[in-house]
């Protein structure tokens, strides 16, 4: 395998780490209500499981307030059942006929530190995955050089190419994490 490979291979999987984190990251409780909080919500509808936004509109009309409407009236009850079974959440839909509702209770500030707390344990997770895909590539990268691939002085090069990548994501990743941090604690 060439040091562009492995180094094709190192940015895939350090931006799989950061987009799966990104992913995590929404579902964060911030105190306000936003409509990607429900992305993971998949919902039986017409015989399968469907994301719930291929069966509803989702809005957020109030900070407080997550509103969900159905494209199929049939389909209320079942939104609002994968809702309250989507232990992740924790959030406790009402349905009137028409629309689900979902109040979202003012965060104490217990629950911003919890946050905070499970923000950094996301946030090393990634962290760990991006050093493991970094220490895999340099494995393959010396196996290279012990089976007379490449020299030297390419196993160098690759090895800052490498560094080079894993700061620039590293950095990125802080940033995600500070203004989610910060989000996650402004009242």
């Amino acid at each position: 395998m060439s040091p562009s490979q492995i180094l094709e291979e190192v940015r895939r999987k350090i931006d799989a780490a950061t987009a799966h984190l990104q992913d995590e990251l929404k579902k964060l409780r911030t105190g306000r209500a936003h409509p990607s909080m429900l992305d993971s919500v998949m919902v039986e509808a017409y015989g399968q499981t469907m994301p719930l936004r291929s069966v509803a509109g989702i809005t957020a009309p109030e900070p407080q307030l997550l509103q969900i409407s159905p494209f199929d009236p049939s389909n209320l009850q079942p939104i609002a059942e994968a809702i309250r079974n989507d232990q992740s959440l924790g959030l406790t839909p009402t349905d009137d006929g028409r629309v689900v509702r979902i109040n979202l209770p003012p965060m104490t500030a217990e629950n911003r530190q919890a946050m905070v707390k499970v923000l950094n344990q996301k946030v090393e997770d990634c962290f760990v995955a991006v050093r493991q895909a970094r220490h895999d590539a340099f494995h393959k990268a010396e196996q290279a050089e012990k089976a007379k691939e490449i020299g030297k002085d390419e196993l160098e090069r690759f090895k800052k190419q490498a560094d080079e990548l894993v700061a620039q994501q590293k950095t990125q990743v802080e940033q995600l994490s500070k203004s989610k941090e910060q989000e996650i604690l402004t009242v």
